[in-house]
């Protein structure tokens, strides 16, 4: 038997039947979440009394003694009907993300899956909260549905991978009522082959590559994962990044070394590397002199993760008066202070009291022309990580490439 806030019986069910007990039985009370006022606690707790004697004490039913489990293969669905109907079905089965999607043929899937070497039935990874197994051909079918070209597939199964690593917290972060959202840092001569916008407007709408292989995650972690709005991801308010948090590091204008040559990796590698924040902050220095712009990105407390986006810009101005990448994270370090307890989040004991430590954030060169700077930061400490991992490409690489190569926006002029 369980006890939860009424809006968390659904997510509880959901929960108990992932394991294996579709039995148990909930019991939802009024006692609002992480409440701390003793009277609110203990009213709900009388009020629920008679409940929780009954769910103890009654007979099981026969589903819940020897609950039956679904061993049957899903049908494959044979569908006949415009562009609308597909959408109207697939929304009101819970299969899109709410904007509509592109069919997932199975012309359109065996194209997506040109994309990768592996076989259709090889399984990258199982995605939480369900355990659902992500296999190669489940994959291309979101990828195809979130609007993704065959040149994107490799990125999208290196985020799958990167996700069903424990270190990103990926189990906390995608059903918490925080909204947490998965940001995407891409490196590599992959960037300019697939065309990563790590320029302008970079976390804005309007590349193919940067929204679709976010939107192609989010469909993945919902329909195989099983992490369905109120249901088990229980976000309080949302994350608009849980849209797509997509972003190329601008290698070819940064004044130092990219992001996975600092980690160990050679500049010719392809890496995606991972985080979840859920605060976004825009900066502003008040000087645009070097130690104006590191004062600027020392005070726009950073959380327990943490990645800057320096433009191209500023990033010379810091590295024509002497200060390297590491000169600029040491600053930071020096000015940040302890991250405050709310008292509700848990403590990161490896980092209670010492404040930012050099693992602890990226120092990206991103960005067009401005004087804006921006923070993407997790809050509170779960001992997670940034992580990392190597894109495959497909044998086939260059002729995929050369096919999709003219897949950019041509803006007219007036």
């Amino acid at each position: 038997m369980l006890l939860a806030n009424n809006g968390f019986v659904n997510d509880a069910h959901s929960a108990a039947s992932s394991k294996g007990i579709p039995g148990i039985r909930v019991i939802g009370t009024p006692i609002a979440c992480e409440s701390t006022v003793e009277a609110d606690i203990e009213a709900g707790i009388d009020g629920a009394l008679d409940d929780i004697v009954a769910a103890l004490t009654k007979p099981l039913t026969e589903d819940e003694s020897s609950p039956k489990i679904k061993t049957d293969p899903e049908p494959k669905i044979a569908f006949t009907g415009s562009y609308q109907d597909v959408n109207n079905f697939f929304y009101r089965k819970g299969w899109s993300d709410g904007l509509p999607i592109a069919p997932p043929t199975e012309a359109a899937v065996a194209e997506m899956m040109k994309g990768t070497d592996l076989p259709a039935d090889h399984v990258v990874a199982k995605v939480i909260p369900r355990g659902g197994k992500a296999t190669i051909e489940k994959i291309a079918v979101n990828a195809v549905m979130a609007g993704a070209l065959p040149v994107h597939m490799p990125v999208i199964i290196a985020a799958v991978e990167a996700l069903a690593d424990g270190k990103t917290r990926f189990d906390t972060f995608e059903v918490s009522t925080g909204s947490w959202a998965p940001f995407f840092l891409i490196n590599g001569p992959i960037r300019k082959d697939i065309h990563i916008n790590g320029g302008s407007g970079a976390l804005s709408p309007g590349n193919i590559a940067n929204a679709a292989i976010g939107r192609a995650v989010g469909l993945i972690v919902k329909n195989i994962g099983g992490a369905r709005k109120a249901v088990e991801d229980m976000g309080t308010l949302g994350n608009p990044g849980k849209w797509s948090l997509v972003l190329g590091e601008n290698e070819e204008e940064s004044p130092w070394e990219p992001y996975h040559v600092s980690n160990g990796y050679r500049k010719e590698d392809n890496i995606l590397t991972v985080f979840f924040p859920n605060q976004y902050t825009l900066g502003i220095p008040a000087q645009t002199n070097a130690k104006g712009i590191a004062e600027s990105l020392a005070g726009m407390k950073p959380g327990a993760l943490s990645a800057f986006l320096v433009i191209p810009a500023h990033a010379k101005i810091l590295a024509d008066e002497g200060w390297s990448k590491q000169r600029v994270r040491d600053f930071i370090i020096k000015q940040s202070a302890p991250p405050p307890s709310t008292g509700i989040l848990p403590t990161d004991s490896a980092r209670a009291g010492q404040g930012l430590q050099n693992e602890d954030f990226m120092l990206i060169v991103a960005g067009g022309p401005g004087v804006w700077h921006e923070l993407l930061s997790s809050a509170g400490g779960f001992n997670n990580s940034f992580v990392s991992r190597e894109i495959k490409l497909p044998e086939n690489w260059n002729n995929l490439v050369a096919k999709y190569k003219n897949m950019v926006p041509n803006h007219v002029r007036y």
